[in-house]
């Protein structure tokens, strides 16, 4: 049985489904059908391979259609990778002059290649070993160098060389008070000192720190020790800001109260046209001193300073203590001196002062004071050498640009046309005690009547300026009532100032004028009863003394502090 037309109506339908999808093709151009093969023996049983290309016949005979391939999909361009960006650590350099800074190199390929820059500026070396740029500063300016690697990538490292705003002490601080206690204010007035004196700054730079950080906050007992770390930054325009700790050791020292033998003045010349020096004397170690300077830069000079320098003449060091109250620079005279008047006696009451060490042949400044022009300076001391041999003292004026270091050119004292003290006085106080009845006439009490003859050659001293007085007055009361009393201040030689201790309470007096009279203190003395009233004071630089203090009855007249009185009043340790 023939199934030649069986097969030909099974390949018919596939080859019509092929066809289909394909594009159409002109008859003419189709090849001719190959004629089927008649069905014959095979000659073996093993089946002949396929010809490449053919199908597989399926086991029953039939052919077996070729499946329809999907459409091949367009492949997606793969994006380009970004290349890693070389890293810099720290991104700019802040470097300073003379020393270098270190930046960290990553993310190279190959060989690094370091292009712009200002040699003058920054010299900038890369190690290819430790991948760090080395940026070592020559000379205050901006620059920067560019970092190219072998792929061409590139980064730029912005360099800026400047000078520190200034330098911190490495070493710890040695602050040395007296003081029955020392006050935390005092103390802590010391230690910003001590900072600022031992601080060096660039200039036009500023040394910043809170006095809060410091840390006291109590009185600082006698033989008592304490440890402190300052934070502390200098800055300023176009230098490098440099932050710091300052470390200080306070000791407070058991020192004896100072009791001078001598007052040394420099008022003379007072108003200054010139620089130079103004006062000098040695201070020996048992004969401690008061000393009290006030001197005057007219308008339309140039700015000066004002320098007490102290010199140890032994070569083994010396230990030198001394009070501090100084006044201004201000513009009003008056304010000045009875500023560091004031000053002076609260320090004096609770024995707070310095000690400083003065090495061997060297020298120390006790006190530099800015003085521009149409100001006022004052300053009242009392020194004593506690350790070492003689100590020479010597006040200068010197240009505020000078360094305070520096020694004057000349030895030789200034000299001016309008005659004020400048001297050694032998009477640096006196104590004055009596009885007043309040029965009796007013009491009178003269401050700065009596002038002290100089020691050496120039004026007597008017007015006992730098003259601590002592007032102890007796009240007493023989009637049967208690009697209100009241101390009264009674300029007589011009406008003054007052500054009072009136047993243990200030008592401070703004301008007042001649023959005029204000209350200072009030007083209930008890019936045949009496009580005693201390008063301690000093001429306030700058006013015009005498001045009588009054004690008489109470005439009702407004009190210290109130309104309408000049008088106010300041309680004290």
């Amino acid at each position: 049985m023939r199934r030649t037309p069986l097969l030909a109506l099974i390949l018919l339908p596939a080859t019509l489904g092929l066809a289909a999808l394909r594009p159409q093709v002109a008859p003419s151009a189709l090849p001719s059908p190959t004629p089927l093969a008649s069905l014959s023996p095979a000659p073996s049983l093993s089946p002949s391979p396929p010809p490449p290309g053919a199908p597989t016949p399926s086991p029953s005979g039939a052919p077996i259609a070729t499946p329809l391939s999907s459409p091949t999909p367009v492949p997606t361009p793969t994006p380009t990778p970004t290349p890693v960006p070389i890293e810099l650590s720290p991104a700019s350099a802040l470097v300073p002059v003379g020393s270098s800074v270190q930046v960290s190199v990553g993310n190279t390929l190959g060989t690094l290649t370091l292009t712009g820059g200002n040699p003058q500026v920054a010299a900038v070396t890369y190690n290819t070993n430790t991948e760090v740029l080395t940026v070592a500063g020559i000379a205050p300016g901006s620059t920067s160098v560019t970092l190219t690697d072998s792929r061409g990538i590139s980064a730029s490292l912005p360099i800026v060389v400047a000078y520190p705003a200034g330098t911190t002490p490495q070493n710890t601080l040695l602050v040395r008070v007296t003081g029955e206690p020392a006050s935390a204010s005092f103390v802590l007035k010391r230690v910003s000192d001590a900072i600022a004196a031992n601080v060096t700054l660039r200039p036009g730079a500023q040394l910043v720190f809170s006095r809060s950080q410091i840390g006291i906050d109590a009185p600082l007992g006698v033989d008592d020790v304490l440890h402190l770390s300052v934070p502390v930054t200098l800055q300023g325009n176009n230098y490098i800001e440099v932050d710091s700790t300052v470390n200080l050791t306070v000791e407070n020292i058991a020192a004896p109260r100072i009791s001078p033998s001598s007052l040394m003045v420099s008022d003379f010349p007072e108003r200054l046209t010139t620089d130079g020096v103004l006062f000098t004397a040695d201070l020996h170690r048992q004969a401690p001193s008061r000393f009290l300077y006030f001197h005057y830069n007219p308008p339309h000079s140039i700015a000066r300073r004002i320098v007490l320098r102290a010199t140890n003449t032994s070569p083994e060091p010396a230990l030198l203590q001394f009070i501090d109250g100084r006044g201004g620079p201000s513009p009003n005279e008056m304010e000045a001196g009875h500023l560091s008047t004031k000053r002076f006696l609260v320090h004096l009451v609770a024995n707070e002062g310095k000690i400083v060490q003065i090495p061997g042949y060297g020298s120390v400044n006790l006190a530099e004071q800015d003085l521009p022009a149409s100001a006022i300076v004052s300053d009242l001391l009392q020194l004593r050498v506690l350790n070492g041999g003689l100590i020479h003292l010597m006040l200068f004026a010197q240009r505020a640009t000078d360094n305070p270091d520096t020694a004057p050119r000349s030895d030789t004292l200034l000299v001016g046309h309008h005659a004020h003290a400048r001297g050694i006085y032998s009477i640096p106080e006196f104590t004055y005690s009596t009885q007043w009845s309040v029965e009796d006439p007013y009491l009178e009490l003269a401050v700065g009547q009596v002038p002290l003859p100089n020691d050496l050659v120039g004026q007597a001293l008017s007015g006992d300026y730098g003259v601590l007085q002592n007032f102890e007055i007796n009240v007493v009361n023989p009637t049967r009532r208690a009697q209100t009393i009241a101390i009264y201040e009674n300029p007589r030689g011009g406008s003054a100032t007052g500054t009072y201790l009136i047993d243990r309470v200030l008592v401070q007096s703004h301008q007042v004028r001649a023959f005029t009279r204000y209350k200072l203190r009030s007083y209930v003395v008890p019936a045949r009863g009496f009580l005693r009233i201390h008063i301690t004071t000093i001429p306030d630089a700058g006013s015009s003394f005498p001045v009588r203090l009054i004690l008489a009855p109470d005439d009702g007249s407004v009190p210290a502090g109130a309104p309408g009185s000049p008088v106010y009043v300041e309680a004290i340790r």
